[in-house]
């Protein structure tokens, strides 16, 4: 499914579009692999800065809570049999109280850290379901904003999102740069 076929999705049902919107920020973090971000700028394009963030911010913490529950109940048994051999893993899965809180919410912090991967990896983990709750609402809650704002100059084409625009494109032609000179280099030698 397209960005476009998304949107169009959404504009048809204007009037269930919030609660949909949140649906598929669900089914995103469920899913792992898809970036959220795409949604936060069909939400500020359909609903406006304030409320286009505000369903973004809703979605994503819903869709982290959902996924947090899917992932300990179904795959935390399984993976953590299969992780003795990880030593900093088992440290890190080993986290409890105040440090389990304070790990993840300086995760939540970091932006181009998947939230998935911070959900997964929490979920195996030994933090509660309230501790994470509070981390991940905290944690996010800056983090999206700071998107929303972002997408939002990017929409609106101002100055500052003519920055952020041409930054993203400096970051990813030197991302693509480096990792074909890594393989020249590999294949060289």
């Amino acid at each position: 499914m397209t960005l476009s076929a998304i949107e169009h999705f959404l504009n048809t049902y204007k009037d269930y579009a919030a609660i949909l919107s949140i649906l598929i920020n669900v089914l995103i973090s469920i899913v792992g692999i898809i970036p959220a971000w795409f949604l936060t700028a069909i939400n500020i394009k359909l609903f406006g800065f304030a409320d286009g963030f505000l369903v973004s911010f809703i979605g994503e913490l819903v869709g982290t809570f959902v996924s947090f529950i899917l992932y300990r109940k179904g795959l935390q048994k399984r993976f953590i049999s299969n992780s003795t051999k990880f030593k900093g893993l088992n440290r890190l899965l080993s986290l409890e109280g105040k440090e389990a809180f304070y790990g993840v919410l300086f995760l939540r912090f970091i932006p181009f850290i998947p939230s998935s991967l911070i959900t997964l990896f929490a979920a195996f983990g030994k933090i509660t379901w309230s501790s994470f709750m509070l981390a991940s609402l905290i944690g996010k809650l800056p983090v999206i904003l700071f998107e929303s704002y972002s997408v939002n100059q990017v929409l609106e084409f101002t100055l500052f999102g003519k920055v952020i625009l041409g930054l993203l494109i400096i970051v990813l032609l030197i991302y693509f740069y480096r990792k074909r000179f890594n393989v020249f280099v590999k294949n060289k030698i």
